[in-house]
């Protein structure tokens, strides 16, 4: 195996690894924050990630209808509709009607679902500060090249 294949098998190696501490740590960092919210209403709940960013998305658009969370979040309609069939039935969101549009409904978040949006917001706060001062180890040429390979792997995986 030339030095080509192997620099490519061990990327490989790596970015599956990578995806699986994402994932731990993903797991992680929800059931912290999560706990922390836990503390100040009264309800029990478990919300991935995807259910998370529905919140985020629906709290920085609000109100906002069923495409276009779909649209933002890069998800189909159905399962959009699970996921706030879900959140509306916790408590997270309401639906709502504009007044110039009864036909159509949107989604816009409850007290509690603002809670969890704020403290949602102050966790991406955190780590994209985080991955900021991760990235200050490379010069400017090498954070063009990581752009680069993060640009063609969304490509890649859409």
């Amino acid at each position: 195996m030339g030095t080509s294949n192997r620099n490519k098998a061990a990327i490989h190696e790596f970015f599956i690894r990578f995806l699986q501490q994402k994932e731990q740590y993903e797991t992680r960092i929800a059931s912290t924050y999560l706990e922390d919210i836990r503390k100040h209403i009264d309800a029990d709940f478990s919300l991935n990630m995807t259910e998370l960013h529905t919140i985020a998305c629906i709290g920085e658009q609000e109100p906002i209808n069923l495409t276009s969370i779909a649209e933002r979040l890069n998800l189909s309609k159905g399962n959009t509709s699970k996921i706030a069939k879900k959140l509306l039935e916790a408590g997270w969101v309401r639906k709502a009607q504009l007044n110039d549009n009864k036909k159509e409904v949107y989604f816009r978040l409850t007290p509690v679902g603002k809670k969890l949006f704020a403290a949602h917001d102050e966790l991406h706060t955190k780590e994209e500060q985080r991955m900021y001062e991760f990235l200050e180890r490379y010069s400017e040429a090498e954070l063009e090249i990581i752009k680069r390979l993060f640009e063609d792997l969304t490509e890649f995986y859409r």
